[in-house]
């Protein structure tokens, strides 16, 4: 008898131990849909010329903070949530000013570290190695 519950126990332990071993999302940046989106667009950076920056503001997200989609549309599944305050760059705009697509750290990070205040030799897309989606026109402060 001993012998055959200490299989399940044994399975019992390792499944809870690989769970615990998968760190938390952080809270303000937690995706909120699984599975895949149903299209992704890249926010392209250095639009504006080599001589200015890969990103044209820092701006902040209004208070109640705001969806990141993965492209500039509503129908789109929704990629992250940035809380009220967060620091974003505008790096493109879609849709007569409709969408904004921005780069953004995670929680804890270096802003800088995102690359986006230097000027890049063409534009292109944006590839790391921070975060990158599509917000809503009007849910940031501009140069905020």
């Amino acid at each position: 008898m001993k012998h055959s519950l200490a299989s399940p126990l044994a399975a019992l332990l390792i499944a809870s131990l690989a769970a615990c071993s998968q760190p938390a999302p952080p809270a303000d940046n937690a995706p909120t849909v699984a599975g895949e989106p149903l299209a992704t667009r890249a926010v392209m950076i250095g639009t504006e010329g080599p001589s200015l920056p890969a990103c044209s503001s820092i701006s902040r997200v209004k208070t109640g903070g705001t969806d990141v989609y993965w492209a500039p549309d509503e129908t789109r599944a929704v990629k992250a949530k940035l809380a009220g305050g967060a620091s974003v760059s505008l790096c493109e705009a879609a849709e007569n000013d409709a969408w904004f697509g921005v780069v953004f750290a995670a929680p804890g990070t270096d802003p800088d570290m995102c690359g986006v205040g230097k000027s890049v030799p063409n534009a292109r897309e944006y590839q790391g190695p921070c975060r990158w989606g599509w917000i809503k026109g009007g849910t940031v402060q501009l140069g905020g």
